[in-house]
């Protein structure tokens, strides 16, 4: 069974905001899974996140991905094609650079929150970009990631009111 009408129907009960959950935007962000080191530059997913990669595919089964985004490196689409091939959709690319992590999860969080009410998406980022992604989106610091961290999975959801839910969990 998925997590993910669990988790949206505990935080739709259990904050204040909307009756309904699909009266929000869910957007799941989570790491990358776990690196090889084949490539300096652009490593590949090791056995580990290959794993990870599918056990996050069945976490969000069910859950009606309508886009699945990730930035231009290997390891970040490999961790989001398994959740995507399920939904039937394709891996969206948004090119990052070293110095604009701030801007492009301000620029994201900005086309995420015009996506339709009921939209579910999943955004896969890096350790040093995912805090900066769940802030734009919701207006509430998260926890710095460590470089050794592969499972949190955080689902922010926006309501039409522009306030946000967040939980943090594990997958």
């Amino acid at each position: 069974m998925s997590l993910m009408p669990l988790l949206l129907l505990s935080i739709s009960l259990a904050a204040p905001g909307p009756a309904n959950a699909n009266d929000s935007v869910a957007v799941v962000v989570v790491r990358h899974a776990e690196k090889d080191d084949d490539d300096k530059h652009d490593p590949s997913l090791a056995g580990d996140g290959e794993v990870r990669a599918q056990a996050l595919s069945t976490t969000l089964a069910g859950a009606g991905l309508d886009r699945a985004i990730t930035t231009q490196y290997r390891r970040t689409r490999q961790t989001a094609e398994p959740a995507a091939a399920a939904a039937g959709i394709a891996v969206e690319v948004r090119e990052i650079n070293a110095g604009n992590a701030a801007s492009y999860a301000a620029d994201l969080a900005s086309d995420l929150r015009a996506m339709p009410a009921g939209s579910t998406v999943l955004v896969v980022g890096h350790s040093n970009t995912v805090p900066d992604i769940v802030l734009a989106l919701s207006g509430q610091a998260a926890e710095a990631m460590p470089e050794t961290e592969y499972d949190r999975y955080t689902l922010v959801l926006l309501d039409a009111d522009g306030g946000a839910r967040v939980i943090t969990t594990r997958y």
